[in-house]
């Protein structure tokens, strides 16, 4: 799943690509993924782009005063060409999702593509990036020094959670998934079920520096990269996440993987839980 610093990064990539330049036509292709309907989708068409950001996991494309937002969801992805296909695309079941032709240089532009079967990629024509529910919600964005450190402990301060459920929490903070969130938390040597409320002033000082240096590293590896690499990139950056078997980089013990409803998180036992192995079970908690 694209998470801060992959959106971070097409957010980069898709500003230097798209400001100043004319949307030629849109092609809703996958009309299960566009989410709106006033403004349509052909607001679009004949409006020079003039600026890409990001809302935590959402990409935000603004045309004047329309903007395209898209939120990729577990499997989608931007894909930029300097050709695009002189054929409209027809829709059906492929992972074609949206496509954007440009106006010049003829032929360019980005297809919006989601795989697998599942489909939960969402796309949005808006007047304001607010009118987007899953935008409105959205918590402070913790890169680029947004949150400080008493914002960030006063945010844990309030939750009676455990620490990995509060950092995947759009509503608490904007853009850590799953993946981040396993790395942030084996990079401040914290349990997953530490409940945020109960953490020591020192622990919450190591959290927030943690999650700082973590994206700001991710967001630095990535930069300069072409969008078809930035996955692979994620995956080979990643200290514990997915690598369940594997020894820890930091330690050497092997990384362990708890499973819970459709996802899972991995840690080390030596480095974030005292030698101790979570118990792999839905209501996952410390062996005794």
């Amino acid at each position: 799943m694209p998470e801060l610093p992959e959106v971070e990064s097409l957010t980069r990539f898709l500003g230097d690509h798209l400001v100043g330049r004319t949307v030629e036509r849109v092609y809703p292709v996958a009309v299960h993924a566009l989410k709106t309907y006033d403004p349509p989708v052909t607001a679009l068409e004949g409006r020079a782009f003039d600026e890409v950001g990001r809302h935590g996991k959402f990409l935000d494309l603004r045309a004047g005063d329309v903007h395209l937002v898209i939120h990729l969801a577990r499997a989608g992805w931007v894909r930029w060409s300097e050709k695009l296909p002189d054929v409209p695309p027809r829709p059906g079941k492929g992972p074609l999702a949206l496509r954007v032709r440009l106006a010049e240089p003829a032929g360019t532009g980005f297809d919006v593509t989601e795989a697998g079967t599942q489909k939960h990629l969402a796309v949005y024509v808006v007047r304001d990036p607010q009118d987007v529910p899953g935008v409105a919600r959205l918590g402070p964005d913790p890169l680029g020094g947004t949150v400080t450190l008493d914002d960030f402990a006063g945010l844990l301060a309030a939750e009676r959670r455990q620490i990995k459920g509060v950092l995947r929490d759009q509503t608490v903070l904007a853009g850590i998934g799953n993946a981040y969130s396993d790395e942030i938390l084996h990079a401040a040597k914290m349990s997953p079920f530490k409940m945020a409320a109960k953490l020591s002033a020192d622990e919450v000082a190591r959290l927030y520096e943690a999650m700082g240096t973590t994206l700001e590293d991710a967001v630095q590896r990535s930069l300069g990269l072409p969008l078809r690499d930035l996955k692979a990139e994620k995956k080979s950056g990643l200290r514990v996440h997915g690598r369940k078997g594997e020894p820890c980089p930091v330690c050497g013990d092997t990384i362990r993987e708890v499973s819970y409803r459709d996802s899972s998180l991995q840690y080390c036992p030596t480095c974030q839980t005292g030698g101790k192995p979570l118990a792999d079970r839905r209501m996952s908690r410390l062996l005794k």
